[in-house]
């Protein structure tokens, strides 16, 4: 691999999250990949938006919430996003009107103040932050070590719902009505400070959704163990990836046991592990695969991530896909009729519902549901 600079693109630059089941070795797998990005000469941000922080720990050195170079790695910088801290920056105005709603009702202070964290917040903040780093004009790639499958899920649909509900809030009947209970109430309506900052936090998520619905620029990576378990579970986060507009353009198999381990017991996990490796790629099969191997110790710090990448990657480019994103095609079908196409892999077709509400289709698939705005020509249509 070169070390040699690569210039960033006009367009932005290069989003790769990497999410799965708890526990699968996602913070070494995109550890693992950043460096293998900044070592191919790609300048390279390592960010993790998952709670419960472990990259300092892989890396074997201090990471911080805000960019800092990683020691013997040219091309690679580490942050870990500090949910509160930036809560605190960016919503104080939020808080304190919050605050003073709870009070108008008669709630002391001290407990308003334990009440008004933003639901959600967490997600919200740690998009935002994602969305920050990208803007910057130094960052060629940004790798991304999300939290396990549930989180990034409520992460990634999390701007697309905040803007169809919010949408609803602030149109002028309800505005209105919000005006007229405050004066009976006695709430207090929000004041400027805190407009602008909902107003400036709707256009970010806006700004956040459109950089990670565009498969030009972001992919979604699952990370994988050859367990039955795991793999269930990453077949159901690709299906809702795809509900919410998201693509898959790799699977990362992790642990995966080197042929040349012997002994009784290791040949029985082995051969469990083929089976798995199978279905993984049945599953899988249009995505570009990577398998890593399981090492006697656990790769932490830069040499053993070095030397991991090297067999994982070899001479490619770590940032290599395949895959397309899940595109929405409206085609007409004769007799006035139009078919709206959303692909969703491994999906049962029998789990999937439909519902109308005005000018939203409501797709619901599992637990997952997706409100879509339906393109105008089919607004008028019936849909079955």
């Amino acid at each position: 691999m070169s070390d040699t600079a690569v210039a960033g693109d006009p367009s932005g630059p290069r989003i790769v999250l990497h999410t799965g089941k708890g526990g699968v070795g996602k913070t070494t797998i995109s550890a693992m990949t950043g460096l293998a990005a900044a070592r191919a000469g790609y300048r390279t941000l390592l960010l993790s938006t998952d709670p419960a922080h472990s990259l300092a720990d892989v890396l074997g050195c201090p990471v911080g919430d805000e960019p800092t170079s990683v020691p013997g790695v040219h091309h690679l910088r580490a942050a870990q996003v500090d949910t509160m801290t930036r809560y605190e920056r960016a919503w104080s105005a939020v808080r304190d009107y919050l605050v003073g709603v709870l009070a108008a009702r008669g709630m002391a202070d001290v407990q308003a103040e334990e009440l008004v964290t933003v639901p959600g917040a967490d997600e919200i903040i740690a998009l935002l932050e994602v969305h920050r780093h990208a803007r910057s004009v130094d960052v060629d790639v940004v790798v991304v070590d999300c939290a396990p499958s549930g989180d990034t899920l409520r992460l990634l649909a999390l701007p697309e719902t905040v803007d169809f509900y919010a949408g609803r809030l602030m149109s002028t009947p309800a505005r209105l009505l919000r005006t007229v209970a405050a004066s009976l109430t006695g709430v207090p309506t929000p004041d400027a400070p805190v407009r602008d900052a909902m107003g400036e936090l709707l256009a970010d998520l806006g700004h956040v959704r459109a950089m990670l619905a565009d498969a030009r620029t972001t992919s979604v990576r699952l990370v994988v163990t050859p367990e039955q378990v795991v793999i269930a579970e990453a077949r159901r986060l690709r299906t809702t990836l795809a509900l919410h507009g998201f693509g898959v353009d790799a699977v990362l198999v992790n642990r995966v046991l080197p042929a040349e381990v012997d002994g009784e017991f290791l040949r029985g996990q082995r051969a469990g592990q083929r089976a798995c490796l199978r279905v993984i790629d049945e599953s899988f099969g249009d995505l570009t695969a990577h398998r890593v191997p399981l090492r006697p110790r656990e790769p932490i710090g830069p040499p053993a991530l070095a030397r991991l990448a090297d067999d994982v990657f070899g001479d490619g480019d770590p940032l290599a896909g395949g895959g397309t994103g899940p595109s929405m095609t409206v085609t007409s079908v004769g007799d006035g009729g139009y078919r709206l196409t959303l692909p969703l892999p491994h999906a049962d077709r029998g789990a999937v519902e439909l519902a109308r509400s005005g000018d939203d289709l409501i797709i619901t698939l599992g637990g997952a549901r997706r409100r879509l705005a339906l393109p105008a020509v089919l607004r008028r249509c019936v849909t079955s």
